[in-house]
């Protein structure tokens, strides 16, 4: 699977941005894939963000809740991440990936960045206080 991200850029605090993430390649059946965004901030580790089950299970980690949405449009093969109220710890490079299952539909949440095999090379938030 490879995959493409665009939409980063420089906002205020408080501004949105929508970030998207084109697939392509799959070799299974495009239900057999999870997809996640993930972050990662100057000297940090890379920490994750949102990620969507094939069935549409979404989850989020507890500082982007409520702020964040991800969406998937499988008709594109495309995946979303809407960040609403952004705040300078927002600030980072942002990542999407792809999990694929093993046998049948991408159906269990995973948090873990080891669970995801592909990834895209990523696009620069900033956020300005």
């Amino acid at each position: 699977v490879h995959l493409a991200e665009s939409g980063g850029g420089s906002v205020q605090a408080g501004e949105s941005l929508r970030l998207s993430c084109q697939a392509s390649g799959y070799t299974f059946s495009r239900y057999r894939y999870c997809a996640g965004w993930f972050r990662q901030a100057p000297g940090k580790e890379r920490e994750f963000v949102a990620a969507i089950t094939a069935t549409g299970t979404s989850t989020y980690s507890d500082s982007v809740k409520d702020r964040f949405r991800i969406l998937q449009d499988n008709a594109k093969d495309i995946t979303y991440l809407q960040m609403d109220n952004l705040n300078s710890d927002d600030t980072a490079i942002y990542y999407c990936a792809s999990r694929t299952s093993e046998f049948g539909a991408c159906a269990s949440v995973s948090t873990s960045p080891r669970d995801f095999g592909a990834w895209g090379q990523g696009t620069q938030v900033t956020v300005s206080a």
